[in-house]
């Protein structure tokens, strides 16, 4: 199978049985076969083929990115800017925006998803009274949601992923939880930090050149 093949057979099945706390709900663009849709075009254009790639793992989808598009930091204007027509809202995401002057940095966005695949420790979002919710930022969540986010790195482990090092993208809580849960499962011989995008755009934009070569300095090894 390509990658694209074993990414839209994991989206399609991905399905959150857990009873989560008061308040908190589960986004599943998946679901929607409109976003479903993106991704099948996403997928097929970039991943249709076997080669090994690295990982880059973000935190979980948010509302106005992964979480309406299905396909992380890539919100309706970059959906639209790689060929992919869309009716969705033209509303800009801070850290897609930062991802995004990456890839162009890297060669674009063909050169760029060859060697790399984004995703998620939940590959499923949270929403918490209508505002976005990382999984780390509720009490209970990372224990009720550690079988599931074992099972999602465990599977997409087996596409052919790179298990030198991975690319965490936060540097606090997200980087914490990532490298405690690779001390135990051993999934990589290493795992980076990078500073998360959305840190960067709503406190360092200035310096935002400087972080995109520090992220093509780490990356591009």
């Amino acid at each position: 199978m390509t990658w694209a093949q074993r990414i839209l057979t994991f989206q399609k099945k991905l399905n959150l049985e857990v009873a989560l706390p008061a308040g908190v709900e589960v986004m599943n663009p998946y679901r929607q076969p409109e976003t479903f849709g993106f991704c099948e075009k996403f997928y097929t254009k970039f991943y249709n083929d076997r080669y090994t790639r690295m990982l880059i793992i973000g935190i979980n989808p948010g509302r106005f990115g992964g979480g309406i598009t299905g396909i992380p930091f890539t919100d309706p204007v970059k959906l639209q800017e790689l060929g992919i027509p869309n009716s969705l809202d033209k509303k800009r995401e801070l850290s897609a925006e930062f991802i995004y002057k990456v890839v162009e940095a890297s060669g674009g966005a063909s050169k760029f998803y060859k060697q790399f695949y984004i995703s998620s420790v939940s590959p499923l979002g949270f929403v918490y009274k209508g505002k976005n919710l990382n999984y780390y930022d509720h009490l209970n969540l990372p224990e009720l949601l550690h079988p599931f986010i074992v099972m999602c790195m465990k599977e997409q482990l087996s596409w052919g992923i790179s298990r030198d090092r991975c690319f965490c993208l936060g540097e606090g809580k997200n980087f914490k939880f990532v490298k405690a849960l690779n001390i135990h499962y051993n999934f990589f011989k290493e795992v980076v930090p990078l500073p998360h995008p959305r840190f960067i755009m709503q406190y360092r934009r200035k310096r935002m050149e400087e972080f995109v070569s520090m992220y093509l300095e780490k990356l591009l090894v």
